[in-house]
């Protein structure tokens, strides 16, 4: 058995929308630098995502010189985006029942984005001034436009696993982790509390409990009954079906793809 280590990071720059691959990233106080700052939201400032809209999967995102570029896989349109938005009007939205300030993009891009996913929406982004809290029932800290945590871990070994009970396999982008774990053994992220990956320390907090985006091509936007059912055969509890783990960043600095992986001995 190959020890663990950390095989590949991934940003979202904007939510539910496909990320890209990075051999190093920079922890911040909200997550990787550049990841889910950007959102989709209604007309009442509601939160979107790949659960109500699934044509949002078509979408990637790749970095750019200045910014980055987002990517219809349908017809290779595209449009060109900076990493931060310095004005704009600051509409609050709401997020899973919690309102923050966020800063509204030109109604030019908000349209192409209406266009793309089948439904008015408009393109916000959040400042560095607006301080989104994450659950102090489970770690305090902030976390940007993320579900719930600025960071989930998922081990490859646990894709694997599953991908040997499924007759279609599938990618490690269904989970949309940050972090994926080479080497070790299936659901080894279970049992972890704390990971050391180089030189940064990360707080395992709490499973990741998966919904409808995971059984959503990430190419096609094509919705089916796998991976959801498989996994709540042998990964359900209390109700939920639990794959990967949500964690804060105990310190800052950079990971990189190949830093060895240490679990700190427990008194």
């Amino acid at each position: 058995m190959t020890a663990p280590f950390l095989a590949s990071l991934h940003c979202y720059p904007i939510k539910s929308v496909g990320g890209f691959a990075m051999h190093e990233a920079r922890l911040t106080d909200r997550g990787f630098a550049h990841d889910r700052r950007w959102m989709l939201v209604d007309a009442a400032g509601r939160f979107l995502t790949q659960r109500e809209l699934p044509s949002m999967a078509c979408l990637r995102t790749e970095p750019a010189e200045d910014g980055f570029t987002v990517i219809d896989h349908r017809d290779e349109e595209h449009l060109s985006l900076p990493w931060t938005l310095e004005e704009g009007p600051e509409p609050e939205v709401d997020i899973w029942g919690t309102r923050v300030r966020a800063r509204e993009a030109s109604p030019d891009r908000s349209a192409w984005f209406s266009e793309r996913v089948g439904g008015a929406v408009r393109l916000v982004y959040m400042p560095d001034a607006t301080h989104r809290p994450i659950d102090e029932r489970h770690a305090r800290g902030l976390t940007a436009f993320s579900d719930g945590f600025p960071y989930l871990i998922v081990s490859q070994a646990s894709v694997d696993a599953l991908n040997e009970r499924l007759e279609g396999p599938v990618s490690v982008d269904r989970f949309r982790p940050n972090l994926v774990i080479g080497g070790g053994v299936a659901h080894q992220e279970d049992g972890w509390r704390e990971v050391r990956i180089g030189t940064a320390r990360f707080s395992l907090v709490k499973p990741c409990a998966r919904c409808i985006i995971t059984t959503t091509d990430q190419r096609t936007g094509e919705r089916g009954r796998e991976p959801l059912r498989t996994l709540a055969s042998y990964r359900t509890v209390a109700g939920k079906v639990h794959f990967g783990m949500n964690a804060v960043a105990d310190t800052q600095g950079m990971v990189r793809v190949g830093d060895p992986i240490s679990i700190p001995d427990r008194p």
